[in-house]
């Protein structure tokens, strides 16, 4: 052991022996992994080792793929036997709407590229794997790429690897401290002395949470048990010529490979199961939970009746171990804001599944400053700090562990950590008929219905389709009210505010008492925020996003910032509501003495504005397609501005609508959002956002990557909008477009376009496919429907509305 080193990885399980792999994979060999025991130690060694293709975050899934290519080139490039068994896997359905959602998933592979996937029949399956019963059993999607590796061989196989390459692994040597010093280098206290290391990875598996503390931080991520038995020699195996493939039996919560000639049967159970919340204890190792087979007995008893040949033999060991999960399931990776050279790999619950991609990305994102692929999904800055409650990583974590197995559907609302955050108008609203969604916390209105009425989740169009359809014809033809309390909202100011907006923006900043849509980039052009700035004329600038993305847009800020600049989150002291449709400046009128006309406060224009007994920042903005304004009050305010408003906009059609009427109203006019149009994958000239960047005013982060991308000949896909011939389900999102046979892009986001009467997405296509007219198809909920692009912005498309 050496007394400094460039990394040192904290943890010797399967993802850090993955990041330390990946590390000296790409050039950094200077750097080790320390772990307190032996490697494998905490859930590596006692893990199933079944790896399978579905996820339901296509990014996550693309890792997920690298992972499995990459598992054979290490057991290769180490000489280690790594266990590997492809068998191939199929994930069954006996329900229709999950029969459903797998022939969608099966599409959103085609989106990908993965073309090793099929979707099997009854007959198939029970061909495939002849131990199964097929009772009840619809159809499964087959992928070609799943098996189980022996999961001790593939850590030590990552270990050697990196070894081979300079890297060191130190085992029995537990971690004691960290300690940053001035440098921001870190001191790395252990039982065998301290190392000085410009980097520390937490990959501390079963005690992340420790290793987290050792910082200051608290982590959202706690162990769960989790069962699995693996069986006697099974006759009906001992029999076959191949081996069973990998089954995951949704409805039946259960997964199952072949064990030698038994069987291993894993189980999701409902009535799930803490273990040590906040860590393991540090003695804890190579050990097993006591089984607790009564609370599993109901499920185990749906695997028995899956493979009758269970009840005809032993069991050889119950294996009950603990696993990490985070309240979504996914890893936590990357930097932590206000910690220079702290870095997460933990919480991958699924480690020999998704290890090898942590390992990439977090190897790049070390490296080169940016992961290759768009890791949102992974990124600890999803979570705020709000995410480290107890009690609500106590309820997150379990549901997301007892709906592993059960089919979640786009428009359903789950309860675990809910209600946290609540706008001041809540009550209010609610009491107005509000139905809530969640967004980082926050509680924000999808609609307002009856009080009595409850959507019913499906896949296809639910029964608040007419509700939606209702609001949006609402805002079209008198004015809607909205509340915009999930903005979220910075304030810069500072002597270099203006410099240093200029050079992270793209675009030129606006002028005194003006707003721009403003992207930003990271360096190497991809893009990192389509915002909108305020420039108050008073020295103070806001700039506006998306609420879910305050830590990670924070994060890049502080990254950046220089001597003369403060940047401050105000999005609780901040809230609002937007007016929105023809008679918006009615409304307006009745409740200002100031001028509000065209004239007056044009179009992007933004003021301090006295409404009522409000004192507010007015800002002329839309992004339904209508005449609009953006008032933001002081959160102790927002009740009153409501009840102004309401009051003043009685005789005139006021009616509240949700975010699933505005979703609808931007399809319409073409509009993009964060996370479907525009994410960190794409570029500004892919997404059109680089008609809004300014190349002639000066250098400012990713122009350099961005002016290549023009002067190149531009992007190979851009978005466009299409026109689908649907029946009674909207594209969503990842489902392939294509020309006959050729597969020229995928769709972003989609939906009905009620007051069009049309369904409606956008897509990321060829650009030789681009063209308004261009026949396509796609496939809705799995089912090819027609589709042709069309010219943006069906609604109004000279825009002469939301300027009038």
């Amino acid at each position: 052991m050496k007394t400094q080193y460039r990394v040192v990885v904290i943890g010797g399980g399967v993802v850090g022996a993955s990041v330390l792999y990946h590390l000296s994979k790409f050039g950094w060999t200077d750097v080790a992994l320390i772990e307190r025991e032996v490697l494998t130690a905490g859930s590596s060694w006692h893990a199933a080792g079944g790896f399978h293709a579905l996820n339901a975050d296509p990014n996550i899934a693309a890792l997920q793929s690298y992972t499995i290519d990459l598992l054979s080139e290490v057991g290769e490039e180490s000489g280690l036997d790594i266990g590997m068994h492809m068998t191939g896997g199929i994930s069954v359905a006996s329900a229709p709407a999950r029969w459903e959602w797998l022939q969608s998933a099966y599409r959103t592979f085609q989106t990908m590229g993965i073309e090793d996937v099929h979707l099997v029949g009854p007959e198939e399956i029970k061909k495939a794997c002849p131990v199964i019963s097929t009772e009840g059993i619809l159809g499964g999607l087959l992928a070609e790429r799943e098996g189980y590796i022996d999961p001790s061989g593939v850590v030590h196989a990552y270990a050697k690897a990196a070894r081979q390459r300079g890297a060191e692994v130190i085992e029995h040597n537990r971690v004691l401290e960290l300690n940053q010093r001035a440098d921001l280098s870190w001191d790395v206290v252990t039982e065998k002395g301290t190392i000085q290391a410009e980097h520390v990875v937490n990959a501390g598996g079963l005690w992340a949470k420790q290793v987290g503390r050792m910082v200051g931080l608290e982590l959202p991520v706690t162990p769960l048990e989790h069962h699995y038995l693996v069986t006697d020699n099974i006759p009906e195996v001992e029999e076959l010529d191949r081996e069973l493939p990998l089954i995951v039996d949704l409805e039946g919560f259960t997964y199952m490979r072949q064990e030698q000639k038994g069987m291993l049967l894993g189980i999701y159970e409902l009535n799930y199961k803490h273990w040590n919340m906040d860590g393991a204890p540090w003695n804890y190792g190579i050990e097993l939970i006591q089984e607790d087979i009564d609370r599993i007995s109901e499920e185990l008893s749906m695997g028995f009746q899956r493979y009758p040949c269970l009840e005809e033999v032993g069991i050889k060991r119950w294996v009950n171990g603990a696993f990490t999960f985070s309240p979504d399931g996914n890893p936590l990776v990357g930097p932590v804001r206000g910690l220079p050279n702290y870095w997460l790999a933990c919480g991958v619950m699924a480690g020999f599944l998704q290890g090898g991609g942590v390992g990439k990305s977090l190897a790049e994102w070390m490296i080169q400053g940016e992961p290759k692929s768009d890791i949102f999904g992974m990124d600890i800055a999803r979570y705020g700090e709000f995410a480290s409650n107890k009690e609500y990583i106590r309820q997150t974590t379990g549901q997301f562990y007892s709906r592993r197995f059960v089919m979640t559907y786009p428009n359903e609302q789950l309860p675990a950590g809910r209600p946290l955050r609540k706008s001041p108008a809540y009550d209010a609203m609610t009491a107005n008929g509000a139905r809530w969604g969640c967004t980082w916390g926050l509680e924000v209105p999808i609609y307002f219905a009856p009080q009595d009425f409850e959507e019913t989740p499906t896949l296809r169009r639910s029964n608040a389709f007419d509700i939606v359809g209702k609001e949006c014809r609402a805002v079209r033809e008198g004015v809607g009210l909205i509340d915009i309390s999930a903005f979220a909202r910075y304030e810069v100011t500072g002597p270099r505010a203006e410099a240093w907006l200029d050079r992270i923006f793209a675009s030129r900043l606006p002028a005194p008492g003006r707003t721009r849509l403003a992207p930003m980039l990271g360096h190497d052009g991809r893009l990192k925020g389509d915002l909108t700035l305020f420039n108050r004329g008073d020295g103070h600038w806001w700039i506006l996003g998306s609420y879910y993305l305050r830590e990670w847009h924070m994060r890049w800020f502080e990254d950046h910032l220089e001597d003369g600049v403060m940047v401050q989150d105000i999005s609780d002291a901040v809230v609002g509501f937007s007016i929105t449709g023809p008679n918006a400046r009615t409304l307006l009128e009745r409740v200002t003495h100031e001028d509000v006309s065209n004239a007056g406060f044009p179009f992007m224009s933004c003021r301090p504005m006295d409404i009522g007994l409000n004192r507010v920042l007015a800002a002329r903005l839309s992004v339904t397609g209508e005449l609009g304004f953006e008032l933001h009050c002081d959160a102790t305010e927002h009740v009153t501005l409501r009840e102004t408003l309401r009051a003043a906009g009685k005789d005139i059609g006021l009616s509240e609508f949700g975010f699933q009427a505005l979703n609808a109203l931007r399809l319409e006019k073409s509009f993009g959002i964060w996370a479907c149009e525009f994410t960190q994958g794409y570029t500004a000239g892919m997404t059109g956002l680089d008609r809004w960047i300014s190349f002639d005013k000066g250098d400012f982060i990713g122009r350099e990557a961005a002016l290549k991308e023009k002067e190149g000949g531009g992007p190979k896909e851009i978005l466009v909008t299409l026109e689908i011939e649907a029946k009674d389900a909207d594209a969503s999102g990842f489902e392939p477009v294509w020309q006959g046979d050729r597969r020229v892009g995928f769709i972003t986001s989609g939906g009905y376009g009620h007051t069009v009467g049309k369904s409606l997405a956008m897509a990321l296509v060829d650009r030789d496919a681009a063209e308004a007219g261009s026949e396509m198809s796609t496939h809705i909920v799995g089912e090819e429907r027609p589709a042709h692009v069309i010219a943006p912005s069906p609604h109004d498309p000279e825009g002469n509305r939301m300027r009038s």
